[in-house]
């Protein structure tokens, strides 16, 4: 990881608030219409609709990867006491390919922000093995420090983040 993308995941209390501090080890990258996600970026609800392309880097055809996508300012950023809200979670996805080669074991929902702005994190972390990491319960109050804790995936080998807010004029009264 630079040092750039290290600190922006600072500054945006992503290290701190979802992760503790690591170190990056494979390419994570993450488009929405052909929008790559950069840390610290802006993408409306309305175009994260459908679930995004994901792409991993690596070179061991043998590893497999889990890729978590959270809220942690759900329902809202003053007061996230459902932190952290599950939106996506993908496992058994082959290094060098994508989300779309793995199995979804938690249905991608799009981001729907009522009240200030929300993080929307994606973590991807190596698994100890095939069809070792299963669903959780629910998606409200998940804590991906626990949920690695409990499947043995070590730290985040990647992990990036979007802001996301409610788009005027998505409700309220009409003119």
């Amino acid at each position: 990881m630079t040092r750039r993308e290290r600190d922006s995941l600072v500054v945006g209390r992503v290290i701190g608030d979802v992760l503790d501090s690591f170190t990056k080890s494979i390419n994570l990258t993450i488009s929405y219409n052909d929008r790559e996600v950069s840390n610290g970026c802006t993408i409306k609800p309305s175009q994260v609709v459908n679930q995004p392309r994901v792409a991993i880097g690596g070179d061991d055809l043998r590893a497999f990867h889990t890729l978590v996508m959270v809220d942690p300012d759900a329902p809202s950023p003053s007061d996230p006491d459902l932190r952290e809200y599950l939106h996506w979670l993908v496992t058994d996805i082959p290094a060098t390919t994508g989300a779309r080669f793995g199995q979804e074991v938690v249905c991608y929902e799009s981001p729907r922000p009522l009240v200030g702005i929300h993080r929307m994190v994606f973590v991807l972390f190596r698994q100890l093995g095939r069809q070792t990491v299963y669903a959780p319960g629910w998606r409200q109050n998940f804590n991906t420090r626990d949920f690695a804790e409990l499947y043995n995936l070590g730290s985040p080998m990647a992990a990036v983040y979007f802001n996301c807010q409610r788009e005027s004029g998505s409700g309220g009264r009409q003119r």
